[in-house]
C-alpha cells in the first residue's frame, strides 16, 4: 500500500485548481439532489394532491431535526478527521471515524424506535392546526422514514468522510446514482402504479439505504486515508466533536423550531393554501441554497487540512474563492426566482389550482430578496466550523437561524399578514449578515498582531 494519501491533494493542487476539484463534483451532486427534490415535489403535487404536498412540509423539519444528530457529528468529526490527516495523524483520524460511524449507528436506532411508537402523537403536538388528511399523511411518511433510520442518518455522514479522503467524484457518483435510483423508483411506484404518499416515502429511504451500504463498504481494508478500526477515543476528544458540530446541528434543530412556527403562522394568515405554498418555494429554493451549501461544505475538508498543515495563506485562497463563487451563484439565483419563478412553480401545481398558483406567485417574488444577503452567515459559519472554531460558528447558527427569523416573523407579519411572511428570510438574512461581518472582523482585528488567520 502506497504512503501517499488522497487527502495531501489539499496540499499539492493550486487554490483555484483545488477549489473545482472539490466544488464540481458538490455541485454537480446538489444540483441532482435538487433536480430530485424538484422530481419528487411534482410526483406528490400532480398525482397524490396538496395535502400530501402540505404534509411533506410539515414533516421535512421533523426528519430534518433527527439528521441533526447525524450531521452534528458528522460535521465535527469530519473537521478533526481532517485536522488530524493534515497533521500526519492517519491512525488517530481513523479512530475517530470509526467511532463516529458506531455512534451514528446507534443514534439512529434508538430514533428510528421512537419515530415508530410516537409519529402521530408527536405530529399533533406541534402542528395543531393542520388538516386531519395532513396528518393522516404526514404520520405514514414519518414511520417509513423511522424503519429505515438506522441505514438513512450514515448516509450523509458517510459522503461527509469521503470527501476528507478527497474522494470528492467518487462522492458524487454515488450521490448521483442514489438520486437516479430515487426518481426511477418515485415514477413506478407513484406514476404508474398510483401508490399514495408511503411510496414517495419509501422510494427516497430504499435508494439512500442502498447508498449508505455500498459507502461505508468503501473504507474496509484501509483502501482509503480512513479505516475500520478497533481502538476507541478519549471522552474529551468525543466531547470535542459535538462541539464543533454543535453550529450544524443548532442550524438543523432552529430549521424544525422555525418550520413549525412559520407553518403555524402560514395557517394563521393563509391556511394548507398557504403552507403548500411555501412547500412550491422551497423546492425552487433548494436549487440554489443546496449549491451554495454544497460549495461552502465541499472546501470544508480543504480549509481543514491546511489549518492542520500550517498553511494559512491556502486557507485564505481557499476562503476568497468560495465568496466569489457564492455571490455569483446567489446573484444570477435573485433575478432567476424574481423574473422567472412564477413558472418554475407552475411544476409543482395542479392547472386547475389557481388559487395555490397565485399565492406561490406572490411567494417566490419576495423570496427571492433573500439571496442577496443569505450567502454571507452561511459561508462564515461553514468557515468557523472547519477551523475549528465552535463559538464563532454556534453564534452566527444561533442568530442567523432562530433569533433573528423568530423576531421578524413577528414584526413582519403583523404589519403585512402573508407578504410579511415572504419577506421575513430577506430582513433577518440582512440582520444576519451585519452580525457575522462584525464578528469576522471584530476577530480579525484583535488577532492581527499575532499573525493569527482571525
Amino acid at each position: 500500500m502506497s504512503n501517499t494519501m488522497n487527502s495531501e491533494i489539499f496540499r499539492t493542487l493550486p487554490p483555484t485548481k483545488l477549489f473545482f476539484r472539490c466544488a464540481v463534483p458538490s455541485v454537480i451532486t446538489m444540483i441532482f439532489s435538487s433536480l430530485y427534490q424538484m422530481a419528487d415535489g411534482v410526483f406528490v403535487g400532480r398525482f397524490i394532491g396538496q395535502d400530501a404536498l402540505a404534509a411533506i412540509n410539515i414533516i421535512m423539519p421533523i426528519i430534518m431535526m433527527v439528521f441533526a444528530f447525524s450531521n452534528m457529528i458528522a460535521t465535527g468529526s469530519s473537521v478533526n478527521i481532517s485536522i488530524l490527516l493534515g497533521e500526519g495523524k492517519r491512525e488517530e483520524a481513523s479512530r475517530v471515524f470509526t467511532f463516529s460511524v458506531k455512534i451514528i449507528i446507534f443514534i439512529s436506532c434508538v430514533l428510528g424506535v421512537l419515530g415508530l411508537i410516537f409519529a402521530k402523537p408527536f405530529i399533533c403536538l406541534i402542528f395543531p392546526g393542520a388538516s386531519e388528511m395532513s396528518i393522516l399523511y404526514g404520520v405514514e411518511y414519518l414511520r417509513i422514514y423511522a424503519l429505515f433510520s438506522p441505514l438513512l442518518l450514515v448516509y450523509f455522514a458517510a459522503d461527509n468522510y469521503l470527501r476528507v479522503c478527497g474522494k470528492e467524484k467518487l462522492s458524487m457518483d454515488i450521490n448521483v446514482a442514489t438520486q437516479m435510483v430515487n426518481v426511477v423508483l418515485d415514477i413506478i411506484f407513484i406514476v404508474f402504479l398510483g401508490q399514495g404518499i408511503w411510496a414517495a416515502a419509501f422510494t427516497s429511504c430504499l435508494a439512500m439505504a442502498i447508498g449508505s451500504v455500498i459507502t461505508l463498504l468503501l473504507f474496509r481494508n484501509k483502501r482509503l486515508d480512513i479505516y475500520y478500526t478497533h481502538s476507541k477515543i478519549k471522552t474529551s476528544e468525543f466531547v470535542h466533536i459535538l462541539a464543533n458540530g454543535s453550529s450544524e446541528f443548532f442550524n438543523n434543530i432552529s430549521m424544525f423550531v422555525m418550520s413549525a412556527v412559520l407553518n403555524l403562522f402560514l395557517l394563521k394568515y393563509g391556511g394548507t393554501t398557504a403552507v403548500a405554498a411555501f412547500s412550491v418555494v422551497m423546492y425552487v429554493d433548494s436549487i440554489v441554497g443546496m449549491l451554495n451549501f454544497g460549495m461552502c461544505d465541499a472546501l470544508q475538508p480543504a480549509i481543514s487540512y491546511c489549518y492542520g498543515a500550517g498553511l494559512l495563506d491556502r486557507v485564505r485562497a481557499i476562503l476568497k474563492r468560495v465568496l466569489c463563487s457564492v455571490i455569483i451563484t446567489s446573484l444570477f439565483a435573485f433575478m432567476f426566482m424574481l423574473y422567472s419563478g412564477t413558472f418554475a412553480v407552475k411544476l409543482f401545481i395542479k392547472p386547475d389550482d389557481t388559487e395555490l398558483l397565485e399565492v406561490s406567485r406572490v411567494a417566490i417574488k419576495l423570496f427571492s430578496f433573500s439571496y442577496l444577503v443569505g450567502w454571507i452567515d452561511m459561508c462564515f459559519s461553514s468557515f468557523f466550523t472547519a477551523l475549528d472554531k465552535p463559538v464563532c460558528s454556534f453564534t452566527v447558527a444561533f442568530f442567523g437561524t432562530l433569533i433573528f427569523p423568530i423576531l421578524f416573523l413577528f414584526i413582519l407579519s403583523s404589519i403585512w399578514d402573508l407578504d410579511g411572511i415572504w419577506l421575513m428570510p430577506a430582513i433577518s438574512g440582512m440582520a444576519s449578515a451585519i452580525l457575522t461581518l462584525i464578528l469576522f472582523f471584530n476577530i480579525s482585528l484583535k488577532n492581527h498582531k499575532k499573525g493569527s488567520l482571525l
